[in-house]
This record gives structure tokens, sequence and C-alpha cells, in this order.
């Protein structure tokens, strides 16, 4: 990592804790560099503690920070970030992965400082996250990939406002896609199968969906590779499709509409 200073992370929930393991898994970020800030205690944080990272030092530890990553609540990120803006340098990038809360919030509290918003999954706990970000000047971006880059593959956004839009797509969407194992699943089960024998036929095909949506080869390819014309699979998608692109649409405008809300 080549960004002078410590990382500082505000928040060890699931996502800052995913962070935080995929770090350490990577060897992205030194422990000694990490100074973690959370309000109750973490397995990850203390894993990482043993190894040298700094767990809720005093705020003059501050001092030498070069970017600040906010994961915390989005209700609760003033309250958590106003005590620490003295004592965070004025060239310190402040990378915030809160859904919904907007640059000019976040430029009214921290001022003149570089800023980026992400939004990674949770597959950053093991390098392979994926993450929309945005950032206002090319300090900043270079701070956000220098930070994210190593844990997950960085799509940049043109315009802020598409990061609504980028919560649904891929920052909600993990919880979706295990929505329709468990629908499979049911279905399953609705048409003789044993229910745990369903939901367990259903996991593993969503591993292997996985296994090859990984890198660019077009969805069309790897979708035709599978569903043969006139087979099995073709009759379910073509069973599927109006359902499916409707589904997919009322889930990631009802995700966009509540990041939007979340900001207001």
């Amino acid at each position: 990592m080549s960004l002078t200073g410590d990382v500082l992370l505000v928040g060890c929930g699931r996502l800052g804790s995913a962070i935080v393991q995929g770090w350490l898994a990577t060897g992205a970020l030194e422990p000694h560099r990490l100074i973690i800030l959370t309000p109750s205690s973490k397995a990850v944080a203390d894993q990482a503690a043993a190894l040298g990272a700094r767990i809720n030092p005093p705020l003059d530890a501050l001092t030498g920070v070069g970017a600040v990553v906010l994961a915390v609540k989005p209700a609760a990120w003033r309250a958590a970030a106003d005590p620490l803006i003295p004592a965070i340098p004025q060239d310190a990038a402040v990378l915030s992965v809160m859904a919904g809360v907007a640059s000019t919030a976040l430029r009214e509290a921290f001022g003149r400082r570089r800023l980026a918003r992400l939004m990674p999954t949770t597959a950053v706990a093991t390098g392979a996250g994926v993450a929309a970000f945005w950032a206002d000047g090319e300090a900043s971006r270079i701070a956000a990939e220098t930070v994210f880059s190593p844990i997950a593959k960085l799509i940049p956004l043109a315009d802020e406002d598409l990061m609504h839009a980028a919560v649904g797509v891929s920052g909600s969407a993990p919880a979706f896609f295990l929505a329709l194992v468990q629908a499979l699943g049911r279905a399953g089960a609705a048409n003789g199968l044993r229910t745990a024998d369903a939901e367990a036929l259903a996991r593993g095909a969503l591993l292997s969906a996985a296994s090859v949506a990984g890198g660019d080869t077009p969805l069309d390819d790897l979708i035709g590779r599978i569903a043969s014309p006139g087979g099995t699979t073709r009759a379910g998608l073509d069973a599927l499709a109006e359902a499916l692109e409707q589904a997919a649409g009322l889930a990631v405008a009802a995700a966009a509409r509540r990041s939007r809300e979340l900001g207001a």
C-alpha cells in the first residue's frame, strides 16, 4: 500500500469486519498501520490487535492518519465522526462505505479533505469483493483505489447519484441471490424433494454459478453454456423471464429509494 500514513477504520460491524479481514488476509495493510474505533469488542479487531493494530486509542494517536474509512450505520455517523474531525490531518482522505450519506453531508462535516464513497460487498473479507465508487477528484480516487483495490474489484461511477442504484445492484444484491436460492429450495420441496435436499441443491447451484461468474465472459454466453435449446434449463428460463425482470427492477428500485431516504 503506497498511501502515506495510517488507516483509521471507524466502525467494525459486518462490513467493517469484512474489510479488516480482507486487509489481513491479502496483506494489503500492515497491521501496525491500522487503527480501529469500535464501541464493542469484535473478534476480527482482537485478531488485528494481536498482530499490531491499535484499538480505540486516544485522539492524539490520529495525527498520523492518511485515510479514514467510515463504516458506521448511516444514522449514527455524525456522532461517531464529530469527535474525530479535529484530530484528523487536513490531508487525510475520507472514504465512506455508508449507504445513502451524500458527499454534501460529509463535506459539511469534514471540510476540504479528500472524499470518496464506496459500496463494497462483504466478499472483501476474502479479497474477492466488488465495489462501486465515486471520488471527488483524482487524489481521492487514488486514495480509494489504494485502500480498496487489493480486496475488491472497483467500478468507478461518473456521477455520485448513481451510488443509489449501485446499492441495489451490488450492495444489497447478495441477499437477493440468497432469497432466490431460498425460493428455489421451496419450489423443489413443492415438487416432491425433501426440504433439506432441495435447499442443498439450490445452494450448490449458486456456488456453481459463482464459480464462472467472476471473469469477463458475457453473461449471455455463460447462460448459453448451460441452457441448451429445447432443454430443461431453457424451459425454466423462459418461465422466469418476465417475472425475473420485474422482480429485479422492483428490488433495485426499492433499495435505491431507501438509499436516497437514508441520505435525506
